[in-house]
């Protein structure tokens, strides 16, 4: 890949930022020489941002990272495109692209992460969430076997209501077995999408 990074004054090309999944452009960002290496190093889209003067790796605060599936290059060898799966929304604003679209769907299910993240610092009394957290591995993992089968015995009748609550019940409690553990809702995706590419 033969980047040409002299072509514009202050070293820096842009970088397109596309979600592999659903073809989504999702951010524009800019790369120096330094921002493209880290990005290939650790597998997580950096930039080098000019507000900062700094790399930037997206998602450093946020834990929204982007993680790198590919690079290509366009055909003046000065604009990168980068594919990338996003780890939560990518915006600043909480969308899940800098234009404003959104898959509320997934987008939900990482803001919930992060819910559950806040909450566990809280003390027992007064979340429901620290509460079961506090209580250890053992009864988090016992609640959500209790889900799954309440999830099991519902699919059995027609009750759409009763169903879904319990998908939903099931859903929030498989969320914090992952805190508990230590894993993040991204790290199963990942494993999901390598699954998909076989």
């Amino acid at each position: 890949m033969d980047i040409d990074f002299t072509k514009y004054a202050d070293g820096l090309v842009p970088a397109i930022v596309q979600d592999t999944i659903t073809g989504k452009v999702l951010m524009l960002g800019f790369m120096d020489e330094a921002a493209l290496s880290k990005t290939k190093d650790i597998n997580k889209v950096t930039f080098y941002s000019r507000s900062k003067q700094r790399l930037w790796t997206k998602g450093e605060e946020s834990g929204s990272f982007l993680l790198l599936d590919s690079i290509a290059i366009d055909c003046d060898n000065d604009t990168l495109l980068v594919k990338a799966s996003p780890v939560g929304p990518v915006c600043h604003t909480g969308a899940d692209t800098c234009w404003g679209e959104e898959n509320k769907e997934t987008g939900f299910l990482y803001y919930l992460e992060n819910i559950i993240e806040q909450r566990s610092k809280l003390v027992p009394e007064m979340s429901y969430t620290a509460r079961m957290l506090d209580k250890g591995i053992n009864k988090v993992a016992q609640k959500v076997g209790e889900e799954a089968v309440e999830l099991v015995i519902e699919a059995k009748d027609n009750d759409k209501d009763l169903f879904l609550g319990e998908a939903a019940d099931l859903m929030f409690h498989y969320l914090l077995l992952l805190k508990a553990k230590g894993y993040k809702l991204h790290e199963v995706v990942e494993v999901l999408q390598k699954r998909h590419k076989k």
